[in-house]
C-alpha cells in the first residue's frame, strides 16, 4: 500500500519566469544601473571587466533578465560611485507592490512597461550627460530654462 504524499504547492520566486516576464523590481534597479554607468560615460564592457562578469551578463542585469546578487549589488553600486540606496530610488509603488511575496499571494504576472520611463531611454541619458559636460552653470540653467519653455508651449 503506497502513501499518499501531500506535496505543497512550489512557490514562486516572484520572478514569474515561466511567464517570461521578469519581476518589475529587477528592472528597476537594472534601469538604475544602465543610468548611473551611462551618466559615468562608462561602457557596458568598462562595468562588466570591474565587477569580473561579462558584457553580456550586464546586459541582462541592466534589462531586469537577470537578478543581481547581493554581493554583486555591492560591486555594482562601489564601481559606480552610489550607495545601494541609490540603485532602488525613484521606485513607484505599483513596482514596489511586486515584491516576490506580494506576487505569490496574489498569483498576478509583473506589470512592466519600460517604455513609460523615459529614463530608460538613451536619447535622455546622451542629453543628460551632454547637459552636465557644459561648464558654464549659469548657460546650464539658461538652458533648462529654455527646454522647460518649450516643452510648456510645445
Amino acid at each position: 500500500m503506497s502513501k499518499k504524499r501531500h506535496l505543497r504547492p512550489r512557490k514562486s520566486s516572484g520572478r514569474m519566469a515561466s511567464k517570461g516576464f521578469p519581476n518589475p523590481i529587477d528592472v528597476h534597479v537594472g534601469g538604475r544601473i544602465r543610468l548611473r554607468r551611462t551618466l559615468l560615460g562608462m561602457s557596458q564592457e568598462g562595468l562588466a571587466e570591474a565587477i569580473g562578469v561579462t558584457f553580456q551578463q550586464v546586459q541582462k542585469y541592466e534589462k531586469g533578465a537577470n537578478r543581481v546578487s547581493s554581493s554583486r549589488l555591492l560591486d555594482i553600486a562601489g564601481v559606480l560611485d552610489v550607495e545601494i540606496p541609490y540603485l532602488f530610488a525613484e521606485m513607484t509603488a505599483s513596482v514596489a507592490n511586486q515584491r516576490p511575496s506580494h506576487l505569490i499571494h496574489t498569483n498576478q504576472v509583473p506589470d512592466i512597461d519600460i517604455h513609460k520611463d523615459p529614463m530608460a531611454k538613451r536619447e535622455t541619458l546622451e542629453l543628460v550627460r551632454a547637459y552636465y559636460k557644459i561648464p558654464d552653470p549659469e548657460l546650464r540653467r539658461r538652458l533648462r530654462d529654455l527646454v522647460t519653455s518649450v516643452a510648456r508651449n510645445g
